[in-house]
């Protein structure tokens, strides 16, 4: 687990619904992983490392947001949270982290793609965010699947209504490549 800490740490933290880029994400499954077993989850220990802007550091709404979408679309796939006192089948912790970028757009004379009269490269400076989903099995500890969006915050850390729609949208776009095995159409079934 700590060699993906760092890859954690160093991605960023949600993502724009106004921004040129587009929101991005994808997953990773561990091999040879069989997910039928996992019906339960639970959360694991908060994560040490914090997000890096005391906006979201110190912001709960956006931690039980994020926390609550999560469930939400958990239940919705079939995975229920584990009862107070009994051993979940996975441990659900995430990661969340932000950044500045840059991003460069070339240009292209011949082409007419030339957005000033002096065919500069456009540079771009944002706010990036990412969130990276892990989920452990709660017996082995080993990481067994991991899911991740990343996108620009610009203009939506300071608007509560666009940050809780950001954060809805990366956590679908993280969740929608599970693995069969955890998708459940109806009361544990497959």
């Amino acid at each position: 687990m700590r060699r993906f800490l760092p890859a954690a740490a160093a991605s960023v933290i949600l993502l724009t619904i106004t921004s040129c880029a587009t929101m991005v994400g994808g997953s990773y499954v561990a091999r040879g992983v069989d997910f039928t077993p996992y019906r339960t989850y639970d959360w694991g220990p908060a994560d040490a490392l914090p997000v890096g802007d005391a906006r979201l550091d110190n912001n709960a709404i956006f931690q039980d947001h994020l926390q609550g979408e999560i469930e939400k679309q958990l239940a919705a796939r079939g995975l229920e949270r584990a009862m107070p006192g009994t051993k979940p089948d996975l441990r659900i912790h995430y990661h969340a982290s932000v950044e500045r970028e840059i991003e460069v757009h070339d240009v292209n004379d011949r082409a007419g793609n030339c957005p000033s009269y002096d065919c500069q490269p456009r540079v771009r400076e944002f706010e990036a965010g990412t969130i990276v989903l892990d989920f452990m099995d709660a017996f082995t500890n080993q990481l067994v699947w991991r899911g991740w969006a990343k996108d620009s915050l610009d203009g939506i850390i300071a608007n509560q209504d666009l940050l809780e729609r950001q954060i809805d949208a990366a956590v679908s776009v993280m969740l929608k490549d599970l693995p069969p095995g955890l998708v459940r159409t109806a009361r544990g079934t497959r």
